[in-house]
C-alpha cells in the first residue's frame, strides 16, 4: 500500500552566528526534500546553500531526464537514487561556477542530505556531515557517514567516537559542494514501513541533541511542534552553530484519504528562504 508522506521543517540562526547559513526545502508533490548547511565568508556560505536546495528541487519539478554528470557511474542503486546523485553533482557545479565568477564567494560550499520517497521506498544521498536518522518505533539510527576529518579518523581506528566528539577538528569537512569541480555523494536505498520518521538535520542539531531526545521529539503527533522542540533542545545543549531539521514520517492513509485519493499530503514547496 502506498504511504502518506508528511513533512515539516524549521531552520534557526541559533545562539552565536549572525546569520544563518542553513537552508532547507521540501516538495511533497515530487516527495523530494534537501538539507544544506552552508560554509564560507560574505554569506556565501548562505548563497551555496540556497543554490544546492533551489537545484535539487527544481530538478526533480523538471523532467530530471539527464545522465549523471561528468560521466558518473552508480551502481548497486535504484534510478530514484541515481536521480538524487545527478540533481547533487548539477548543484555542486552551480556552487563551484558562482564562486568562480565572483572572489567574493571564491571557495564557497556546502553540505547536502537529500532524501526522494516513491511509494514504500526511499533514497538517502550525501555530502558532507549533515545527517539523516531513521526513527522506528523508539529505536533510531544514522542512516548516512559524516564526511568529516575525525569521522575519517574514526573509520580508520585512529580516534574513538569519544575523542572524535570531544575534538576541535569537528567542523573540517572533507567533501563538500562546490570546493571541487565535481563530487560523489553517498547514496542508499531504503524501506518505509508505516509509522517511520526520517530526521535530516545539520551539524548545528546532531552534534548538541542526544539520538534519545531526537527520537523522543520525533513521537510527538505534531511535526512541526517535534521540529520545535528539537530546535529548543539544541540551543539548551550548547549549540553555537545554525540549526535546521526536517522531519518526515510515514503513515498508512485514512480511509477518507484513500476514498479522496489523497495519497501525499496537501501539494506544494516549501524552502526556509
Amino acid at each position: 500500500m502506498t504511504l502518506l508522506i508528511q513533512a515539516a521543517g524549521l531552520t534557526d540562526i541559533g545562539l552565536v552566528r549572525k546569520n544563518n547559513e542553513d537552508n532547507f526545502g521540501y516538495d511533497l508533490r515530487n516527495n523530494i526534500f534537501v538539507v544544506c548547511d552552508g560554509m564560507g565568508g560574505q554569506q556565501a556560505g548562505e548563497m551555496a546553500s540556497k543554490i544546492a536546495v533551489d537545484t535539487v528541487l527544481e530538478y526533480f519539478d523538471q523532467s530530471h531526464t539527464s545522465a549523471p554528470v561528468g560521466g558518473s557511474r552508480f551502481e548497486g542503486v535504484s534510478q530514484r537514487a541515481v536521480s538524487l546523485a545527478t540533481a547533487i553533482q548539477l548543484a555542486n557545479q552551480s556552487i563551484h561556477d558562482a564562486g568562480a565568477l565572483n572572489p567574493t564567494q571564491a571557495g564557497m560550499g556546502s553540505t547536502i542530505v537529500a532524501v526522494a520517497v516513491e511509494g514504500n521506498l526511499f533514497s538517502v544521498a550525501n555530502v558532507g556531515d549533515s545527517r539523516v536518522y531513521l526513527i522506528r518505533k523508539k529505536d533510531i539510527v544514522q542512516l548516512t557517514n559524516d564526511h568529516s576529518l575525525v569521522m575519517e579518523q574514526v573509520r580508520r581506528g585512529l580516534m574513538t567516537l569519544e575523542e572524535a566528539a570531544e575534538s576541535k577538528m569537528q567542523n573540517v569537512i572533507v567533501r563538500a559542494l562546490g570546493t571541487d569541480d565535481s563530487v560523489e555523494p553517498d547514496l542508499a536505498d531504503h524501506e518505509f514501513i508505516s509509522g517511520d520518521v526520517l530526521l535530516l538535520c545539520s551539524d548545528g542539531m546532531s552534534r548538541y541533541v542526544k539520538e534519545e531526545k531526537m527520537a523522543e521529539a520525533a513521537g510527538h503527533d505534531s511535526l512541526e511542534q517535534a521540529c520545535t522542540d528539537l530546535i529548543e533542545a539544541a540551543k539548551t545543549g550548547g549549540s553555537d552553530d545554525n540549526i535546521t531539521c526536517l522531519l518526515i514520517r510515514a503513515v498508512h492513509p485514512s480511509w477518507k484519504d484513500r476514498f479522496l485519493g489523497r495519497l501525499s499530503a496537501p501539494a506544494g514547496q516549501k524552502t526556509s528562504t
